[in-house]
């Protein structure tokens, strides 16, 4: 009879805790990336202003039945559009830089071009500016929110190995 290793039960807990297997678990310990409360998250008309949980950026709630595609924007777009996104386990990257960041749109663009892929062979996640964020950079999945002025690409890469973790409607396909 085969016996497992003491050390393997706790190497595979480690493993399951950061979500994935991408990243060794002790790239993910210094990241914590809390859920927002649950909310109810009814569809709304897409011109509606009663959009999302109240945080800012909102990262659940009542949104427009519509989604964006999955690609990178160069203007802004409605939260109402991309909260749906994050309902289907897409992740979503905003910048606030009125005076340009090149280097921070850099590593969203990075970070999306390594989100999960739908079965239509998309990566399942969008780039958008976004006026009036609380600080330059927000990387969002459903009830999750990394807010900081400078991304750190570890931390974004962490952050996706929660993607479709408490989406509604995970792993669900993104138009280009």
């Amino acid at each position: 009879m085969n016996r497992l290793p003491s050390a393997l039960p706790l190497l595979l807990f480690t493993l399951l805790a950061c979500g994935s297997t991408d990243l060794p678990p002790a790239e993910c310990e210094g990241f914590t990336f809390p859920l927002a409360p649950e909310v109810a998250a009814p569809h709304v008309s897409c011109s509606s202003i009663a959009c999302g949980n109240g945080t800012n950026p909102p990262t659940a709630g009542p949104h427009c039945g519509t989604t964006l595609s999955c690609r990178v924007f160069d203007s802004e777009q409605p939260p109402c559009l991309w909260l749906h996104n994050l309902e289907h386990g897409h992740a979503v990257f905003l910048y606030d830089c009125p005076d340009g960041c090149p280097e921070e749109v850099a590593k969203l663009v990075e970070a999306q071009r390594t989100a999960r892929t739908g079965s239509n062979g998309v990566r399942r996640a969008l780039v958008a500016p976004a006026r009036g964020l609380p600080q330059r950079v927000a990387a969002l999945l459903w009830r999750r929110a990394y807010l900081t002025d400078s991304a750190d690409p570890t931390a974004l890469r962490c952050l996706l190995q929660l993607q479709d973790v408490e989406a509604p409607e995970p792993e669900l396909t993104c138009s280009p």
